[in-house]
C-alpha cells in the first residue's frame, strides 16, 4: 500500500512539473512548446492507458470535437479544390496541417483528465509563472539600461519596443499579460500562514514590476488588457476590493512617470492614440476606403472579400495567406489593401478559415465555458464559489477571447496551446467535486 501511494505521489509530481514547465517553454520557443505538449500527451497515454480514453463527454466537449472535425473536413475539401484548380501549392498541405492540429485536442483531453483526477498540483505552475514573469521583467529592465538583455539580444530598431529574452519577437508584453496574473495568487493560495503579512508587501511590488515591464516592452494592447484584467479581479473578488483606491492612484502615476521620462515610450503611446482616434473616425463615418486608414484597418479590410470565397466552411487553417491574394477586387482603392498572413483578429480568422459554421461552434464553446465557470462562480451557488485556484484562469480566458482587439493568429503554436491550456483547466476544475486548493 505504501509503495502504491509512493508511486502515485511520483506520478503527480512528474505531471505537475511538466505542466509547470509550460510558462518556461513559451519563453524558449515553439520547438520546446511542442516538445512539452508531446511529453504530456505521450506520458499520459503510457501511464493511464485506457483510463485516459474513457471519456465522459459534456456538451462543451462535444462542441470541441465538432470544431476539430470541421477543421479536418474543410482541410480535405480545400486540398481537393487546390488540386482541381491548380491555383495553390498542392501536396495535401491543408489536410496535413489539420491532422497535426489535432494534437491540441489530445492536449485538451489529457489536461482535463489530469486535472479532474487531481494529478496536477497547481502550486508548481503558479510558482513557475511567478519566476518566469519576474525574470522577463528584469531582463527587459536590463535591456532598457544596457541596450541588450542578459542573453545578448540587442534592443530592436529605435528602442520603441524591448523584447527581453524573446530576441527578435516583440512579444514580451503579451507574455507578461498572459502569465503575470498568476503571481498575485501564489502567496494567498499556497502560503496562507504568511499570506496576510507578505501579500500586503509583495502584491504592490509585483504590480509595479509587471506594469513597468509591460510599458517598457512597447506592447500597447497587452498593457490595456493587463489593466482590464486587474480591474476585473478587483471588482469581482471581494477580498481584493481593498486595492481599488491604491490601484486607481498608483497605475496612472506609474504610467505618467515612465511616459514623461522616456521619449520612446511617449512616442509609442502617442502613435497608438493617434491610430485609435483615426480608426474611430473612419469606423464611425464608414469611410473604410480612406487612403489614410491605419495599417490595422487595411489588414482587417482584406478579411471580408477573402471570407466571401468560402463563406460556410472556410478556406482551411492557415490558408488566409493564399485565398487573400485571389479575392475579388471591386475597385482600385481596395487594391491597396494589404494581404497579411492572417486578419489579426481571432474571430475574423476563424470566420475566413472555418467559415460561418466554425465561428458558430467556437462561439457556443466560449459562451458555454463562460457560463459553467464565470457565471456559476460569481452569480450562482455552486462548488466553484470557494475555488480560488480557478480565478486567474477565468479572467485570462475572458481577456484571451475578448473580441475587440488585434491578435496574432488563432492557429499558431503559442496562441492555440495557451488557449487550450486555459480551457482545459477551466473545464477540469469545473468538473471536480471539491476545490482544488483543499487538496494541498
Amino acid at each position: 500500500m505504501l509503495l502504491f501511494l509512493n508511486q502515485i505521489s511520483k506520478i503527480k509530481f512528474f505531471f505537475s512539473i511538466l505542466f509547470a514547465f509550460l510558462p518556461i517553454s513559451f519563453i524558449a520557443g515553439n520547438t520546446i512548446i511542442n516538445t512539452n505538449i508531446i511529453l504530456i500527451i505521450l506520458s499520459s497515454i503510457l501511464i493511464f492507458k485506457k483510463d485516459l480514453f474513457k471519456l465522459e463527454l459534456i456538451f462543451v466537449d462535444k462542441c470541441i470535437f465538432l470544431f476539430f472535425g470541421l477543421i479536418l473536413f474543410t482541410g480535405f475539401y480545400n486540398d481537393i479544390y487546390f488540386i482541381i484548380s491548380d491555383t495553390f501549392p498542392t501536396g495535401y498541405h491543408t489536410i496535413l496541417k489539420s491532422i497535426f492540429f489535432f494534437k491540441y485536442l489530445l492536449l485538451y483531453l489529457t489536461l482535463k483528465f489530469l486535472i479532474k483526477k487531481n494529478i496536477i498540483n497547481f502550486k508548481y505552475f503558479f510558482t513557475s509563472c511567478f519566476f518566469c514573469s519576474t525574470f522577463v521583467c528584469f531582463d527587459i529592465f536590463y535591456q532598457f539600461k544596457f541596450g541588450k538583455d542578459i542573453f545578448g539580444f540587442e534592443t530592436l530598431g529605435s528602442g520603441r519596443r524591448l523584447s527581453g529574452p524573446f530576441g527578435d519577437e516583440e512579444i514580451a508584453g503579451g507574455y507578461l499579460q498572459r502569465f503575470a496574473l498568476f503571481s498575485f495568487f501564489l502567496v494567498p493560495l499556497y502560503y496562507k500562514k504568511i499570506s496576510n503579512k507578505l501579500s500586503a508587501l509583495l502584491i504592490p511590488i509585483l504590480f509595479l514590476i509587471f506594469i513597468s515591464g509591460i510599458i517598457l516592452s512597447g506592447n500597447r494592447m497587452p498593457f490595456i488588457i493587463f489593466i482590464f484584467l486587474i480591474s476585473l479581479v478587483i471588482f469581482f473578488q471581494k477580498q481584493t476590493r481593498k486595492f481599488i483606491l491604491p490601484f486607481i492612484i498608483v497605475c496612472p502615476m506609474i504610467f505618467s512617470l515612465i511616459y514623461f521620462s522616456n521619449q520612446e515610450v511617449k512616442n509609442n503611446f502617442d502613435n497608438f492614440y493617434k491610430q485609435v482616434s483615426k480608426m474611430i473616425v473612419i469606423i464611425s463615418s464608414k469611410d473604410f476606403e480612406n487612403k489614410n486608414s491605419p495599417q490595422y484597418i487595411k489588414e482587417f479590410g482584406t478579411f471580408y472579400d477573402t471570407w466571401l470565397l468560402n463563406k460556410y466552411i472556410g478556406g482551411g487553417i492557415k490558408n488566409f495567406r493564399y485565398y487573400c491574394h485571389v479575392r475579388k477586387i471591386t475597385n482600385e482603392k481596395k487594391s491597396t489593401f494589404i494581404c497579411n498572413m492572417h486578419p489579426h483578429n481571432y474571430y475574423l480568422e476563424i470566420l475566413t478559415e472555418t467559415g460561418l459554421l466554425g465561428l458558430i461552434i467556437i462561439l457556443v464553446i466560449f459562451f458555454q465555458i463562460f457560463y459553467i465557470t464565470f457565471y456559476k462562480k460569481y452569480f450562482l451557488i455552486s462548488k466553484l464559489n470557494n475555488n480560488n485556484t480557478i480565478i486567474p484562469f477565468i479572467f485570462l480566458f475572458i481577456a484571451e477571447i475578448f473580441p475587440i482587439k488585434s491578435t496574432g493568429s488563432f492557429f499558431t503554436t503559442g496562441n492555440t496551446t495557451y488557449l487550450f491550456l486555459i480551457i482545459s483547466v477551466l473545464i477540469g476544475l469545473s468538473l471536480k467535486e471539491n476545490s482544488i486548493e483543499n487538496k494541498h
